[in-house]
């Protein structure tokens, strides 16, 4: 069934969700700091016996200076500059098998996949820890440092995701004006949060984006990874509006309203995840030229391997591939 507004209604939807006011100075400090550190990046090849894809494990340096982990798959024979796509993975995922996730380089793009700091046992191998303190959370990476934006878990991964961008224009066979960022889910939404932090973006592709419109999110869906937030607040009763406060700072809708990027979201109307709604509220708030693709009968799958194939056209097209 319809799980969420109708489609009209999806087209008149518009997010209640407000930036605070020191929300860019809160990000230009991370940034800055984060800054402060070289990026290191480091490239070892892995034999992978595949014949038309070079592939490199990178490691290079993202929030507070701590290693974070990816890969880097290019088409063998490549001399450059190549036409980049930097992805982000979905919730509970990391960087998976180097043998996996092989279309972004098969089509003639460098591929860098950005491990998750913290995840990658869900579904999806990880190997970059998340060196923080936390306080008590309810399991998964939602509520861990919730009460403070200083100290939530996704000014870490965003960061992270910033530099991985950073990383990838550093590279010789990255040309530093075409790069995109893509992802579905949480990968999703932390391109959009990086599409919101950056203007040297050639695209941003966000797949049923998770992060965005909390205020929405908290009241119209029972799924994780939302529910994790839910339950919190069941037991800490009395800090419901610290939640909201910091939340404010991380939520996809105050990205895309600071985004510029040319974009394609996907949204799925059976999608108890990431309801409809909560992606409307982030695609009307967006900055830049956008497109969406609205699945009638999909649910969280959003749009699947057609959502692929829609972006790997949507990205020829603004990266100048043949």
């Amino acid at each position: 069934m319809i799980v969420d507004l109708a489609l009209d209604e999806l087209a008149e939807y518009r997010s209640t969700q407000t930036a605070p006011a020191d929300f860019d100075e809160f990000w230009a400090g991370t940034l800055g700091e984060a800054a402060s550190h070289d990026l290191d990046v480091r490239l070892n090849e892995v034999k992978t016996g595949l014949a038309t894809i070079t592939t490199y494990d990178v490691t290079f340096r993202g929030f507070a200076g701590q290693d974070v982990r990816g890969w880097l798959r290019l088409p063998v024979g490549a001399a450059g500059p190549l036409p980049a796509v930097v992805q982000y993975v979905g919730y509970g995922g990391g960087r998976g098998h180097a043998l996996e996730n092989l279309l972004w380089a098969s089509a003639g793009f460098a591929h860098f996949q950005m491990d998750t700091r913290g995840q990658g046992s869900g579904w999806s191998l990880g190997d970059t820890p998340d060196d923080a303190v936390a306080s008590p959370q309810v399991p998964g990476v939602m509520t861990r440092g919730i009460l403070d934006p200083a100290g939530y878990y996704y000014r870490r991964l965003f960061t992270d995701a910033v530099r991985a961008v950073d990383a990838a224009r550093a590279l010789d066979v990255v040309d530093p004006g075409r790069v995109a960022v893509l992802g579905g889910s949480q990968g999703g939404g932390t391109a959009l949060a990086v599409a919101g932090l950056r203007s040297d973006l050639a695209a941003a592709v966000a797949f049923v984006p998770f992060l965005c419109d909390f205020p929405r999110a908290l009241r119209v869906t029972e799924s994780f990874p939302y529910r994790e937030i839910v339950d919190y607040l069941a037991v800490h009763r009395s800090s419901a509006d610290r939640v909201r406060q910091t939340l404010a700072y991380f939520d996809g809708v105050n990205f895309a309203a600071r985004a510029t990027a040319p974009a394609l979201f996907s949204a799925a109307l059976r999608d108890l995840v990431c309801p409809p709604s909560t992606v409307f509220g982030a695609f009307h708030a967006y900055g830049g030229p956008k497109e969406i693709e609205v699945w009638e009968f999909n649910g969280h799958e959003g749009g699947g391997v057609q959502d692929e194939e829609r972006a790997l056209g949507f990205l020829r097209g603004r990266l100048g591939v043949a």
